[in-house]
């Protein structure tokens, strides 16, 4: 299990930068071999599910998620989302962040626990630098794609 954090700076108002963030399938067009398939239905709401299933044919799993959280932002307050990895592959937990910044720019934090298995605790540190790095350009791209 491995815990990585990830903050940005963007010049988008809140808003922008939490829808930008929180619409699901977004993600499976930034994650490469990834699709998003929302299981409940919109809008997005604590108890909210959906999949990511990533890879190649028999080679591919997925990763359900529940949003355990949902406060979206005020005109100057944050907004948290939490979810919980639900899957038999990837487990953990996410927390997207959203908060004002410096010149009224959007401050973005997401955390995140990751475990994958069976991977023993040997590879966390390998897990550790793919995820910060996977997820560090999906975030880059959801922010910059409108």
């Amino acid at each position: 299990m491995v815990t990585f954090l990830l903050e940005r700076t963007v010049p988008l108002s809140l808003d922008e930068a939490w829808r930008r963030l929180t619409e699901w399938p977004r993600h499976g067009e930034v994650v490469p071999l990834t699709r998003v398939t929302v299981t409940t239905p919109p809008p997005t709401h604590v108890g909210s599910r959906f999949v990511a299933r990533s890879g190649v044919g028999p080679l591919s799993f997925g990763d359900p998620m529940e949003v355990t959280v949902w406060e979206p932002p005020g005109e100057e307050t944050p907004g948290l989302c939490r979810l919980e990895k639900r899957g038999r592959v990837v487990t953990g937990w996410a927390e997207i962040e959203v908060r004002p910044g410096p010149g009224g720019r959007a401050r973005v934090v997401w955390r995140e626990e990751l475990g994958v298995r069976p991977l023993p605790a040997l590879f966390d540190g390998v897990l550790e630098r793919t995820a910060r790095y996977v997820f560090g350009r999906a975030v880059n791209r959801l922010l910059r794609q409108p």
